[in-house]
């Protein structure tokens, strides 16, 4: 599986931005997919997950904030990040993985989202 991310850039406190991801490759029924993201001086940490059927996961610092969502014959998946704020500026890696047991066991490469304060 290969992944492709898009979308980040250099926004002001407040504003929105929209991740996208595509995967390509053998892609199986059951995956999920999600968003980690990585600031500096920081471990990686998972920003929102979503399976195959639509279960979604957030990191409680972006709930209510943050929305992802699939589309394109569920090999696209969108982070729709709204109220940006500083402490969100990281690299964010696109995550896949055959299933949500299994793990996710392939990172694209990240795409950098500044948050200007």
């Amino acid at each position: 599986v290969q992944l492709q991310a898009s979308g980040g850039g250099l926004v002001q406190a407040g504003e929105s931005l929209r991740l996208t991801c595509a995967a390509s490759g053998s892609i199986a029924s059951r995956n999920v997919m999600g968003w980690y993201r990585q600031a500096p001086g920081k471990q990686r940490e998972l920003v929102a997950a979503i399976t195959r059927t639509g279960g979604t996961i957030y990191a409680d610092s972006v709930k209510g904030r943050f929305t992802i969502s699939r589309g394109g014959a569920d090999t696209t998946v969108y982070l729709q990040m709204n109220s940006l704020k500083s402490a969100d500026t990281a690299v964010y890696y696109c995550a896949y993985g055959n299933s949500w047991q299994q793990g996710f066991n392939t990172w694209g490469q990240g795409t950098l989202v500044t948050v200007s304060s």
